[in-house]
């Protein structure tokens, strides 16, 4: 089930703002996350970075790969690996529908943001993406630029 960014209220640890300009969104889907106990206290302490990440299907499963989550101090022996794999986890059809993107479309998978939901549990919002070429970048950037410029000159006047 795709779910939308407005749907969250839980609370943002890490967001790939960048994502969004270097790609084109076609779609969202929310997973959830296998963690480490130490990760999930990482993530509570709000330090998460997920600018260089990207998710791949691998054997019939997704994984988030170049997550970094930093070690968690009172974890001692305990402690996670920062930048290690981490399963994703979603329905079969889920699954199929972003492996069959990434193959036939020629889609990528990129992490907009992870997050707490109501109920606690750490969610990963992934978007089906196709990336942009450097017109569209620019495009974006005019779009933005004027969006700006419009909001000062109705300040300005009104």
């Amino acid at each position: 089930m795709a779910k939308d960014s407005k749907t969250n209220n839980g609370k943002t640890v890490a967001e790939n703002r960048k994502a969004r300009f270097a790609y084109e969104v076609v779609d969202t889907y929310e997973a959830g996350l296998v963690l480490t106990g130490t990760e999930v206290k990482s993530l509570r302490e709000g330090q998460a970075n997920i600018q260089e990440s990207y998710a791949s299907a691998e054997g019939g499963e997704i994984w988030l790969i170049n997550s970094y989550l930093p070690e968690y101090l009172q974890g001692n022996r305990f402690n996670h690996e920062p930048r290690r794999r981490r399963k994703l986890l979603l329905n079969k059809k889920e699954m199929a529908r972003l492996a069959q993107a990434v193959d036939r479309e020629g889609m990528t998978m990129v992490p907009l943001k992870i997050y707490f939901n109501d109920r606690g549990r750490a969610k990963l919002l992934l978007a089906v993406a196709r990336g942009k070429k450097l017109h569209d970048k620019r495009e974006t950037e005019k779009q933005r630029d004027w969006a700006r410029e419009k909001g000062r000159l109705l300040k300005a006047h009104g």
